[in-house]
């Protein structure tokens, strides 16, 4: 499977708040523990309304929860 270009810190935001389960954080941002299973593996890519969701709900800048590495969008890579 094909490295994604955008990262996310989920799993370590969760531990570093207050050791949050995916269930938890699913109930918080209205979505499925399934969906929260997805982001953090990488092999799903929430909507920007979600993404702002979770960073606001773990009280930290979007570019914290989610970074993207230009270098890993090279044309004819994927």
């Amino acid at each position: 499977m094909a490295k994604s270009i955008v990262q996310n810190h989920i799993r370590r935001l969760r531990f570093e708040s207050g050791e949050m389960t995916q269930q938890d954080l699913a109930d918080e941002a209205r979505v499925s523990r399934q969906t929260i299973v997805a982001i953090e593996k990488g092999s799903y890519s929430p909507s920007l309304e979600l993404a702002f969701r979770l960073a606001h709900i773990f009280k930290t800048p979007l570019e914290e929860v989610f970074t993207y590495d230009p270098k890993e969008d090279v044309p004819g890579k994927r």
